[in-house]
């Protein structure tokens, strides 16, 4: 999945389409996520434990994945993201054997995968 608990997306469809906010839940099973304070609905709900009164109460509905994009603040808008390899330096490779034959010699094989901005290249991560 592109996306993770926290990260800032931005809506593409639906009633709050073009509004921003944070990821609150992943529910990888279902392709779903779940974004604060946006996709609110209603839900009528009987007196209960918690709930001593009942009646109507609003609450976040997931989204598809599909309907979410990651929010690049450096662009100022919805962005799709590339992945990169990064060794040790700050040097960009295509793959992790490539980034693991670049490293000095007897330097621990330190290669991690980071989520970038296409059109701006800011890591995400």
């Amino acid at each position: 999945m592109h996306v993770k608990v926290k990260d800032s997306v931005i809506l593409l469809t639906g009633k709050d389409r073009g509004k921003t906010g944070k990821i609150k839940r992943v529910i990888l099973k279902k392709n779903k996520v779940v974004v604060e304070k946006l996709n609110m609905v209603k839900r009528h709900t009987r007196p209960n434990q918690q709930n001593r009164t009942g009646g109507i109460v609003e609450k976040e509905a997931p989204l598809h994945v599909s309907n979410v994009a990651l929010y690049c603040e450096k662009c100022g808008k919805g962005s799709r993201i590339g992945m990169r390899y990064l060794g040790e330096g700050s040097e960009k490779y295509r793959s992790v054997a490539e980034a693991k034959a670049s490293l000095p010699a007897g330097s621990p094989k330190k290669v991690r995968k980071v989520r970038i901005c296409v059109r701006c290249e800011q890591s995400f991560d």
